[in-house]
C-alpha cells in the first residue's frame, strides 16, 4: 500500500469516527438497579436525561440504599454506552492494521 493510499484510508476513517461520534450523541442508553427500584437513561454523550425511582425508596429509612441504587443504575448505563461505542469501533476498524492496545486512542 502506497502513502496516498494509506492517507486517504486515514482521511476515511477519521470522517467514518466523526459520523460514529455524531451517532453516539444521539443515542439513548436505559439501566436499571435494585431489579428496576431505579431505573436511569442517559445520552451518548454521558449527560443523564432521565431518573425514575419507585416510590418504595422515598422513606428516609432507605436513603442510603436509594443513593446505592441510583450510582449503579448509571454506572450501568455508562457501561451499556461504552459497549455500544466498543463494538462500533470494532466494526468500523476490521481489517486496519491497528497495532494491539491503540484501539483506545479512537475512543
Amino acid at each position: 500500500m502506497n502513502i496516498m493510499e494509506m492517507m486517504k484510508k486515514a482521511q476515511n476513517l477519521q470522517s467514518e469516527m466523526q459520523s460514529m461520534k455524531d451517532d453516539l450523541d444521539r443515542q439513548s442508553f436505559s439501566a436499571e438497579s435494585g431489579a428496576g427500584l431505579v431505573k436511569v437513561t442517559l445520552m451518548g454523550d454521558g449527560k443523564v436525561t432521565r431518573v425514575e425511582i419507585d416510590p418504595s425508596l422515598l422513606l428516609k429509612s432507605n436513603r442510603e440504599v436509594l443513593q446505592d441504587l441510583v450510582v449503579a443504575a448509571v454506572n450501568n448505563a455508562q457501561t451499556a454506552r461504552r459497549v455500544y461505542h466498543a463494538e462500533k469501533m470494532q466494526d468500523m476498524t476490521v481489517g486496519l492494521p491497528i497495532p494491539p492496545g491503540m484501539m483506545g486512542y479512537f475512543e
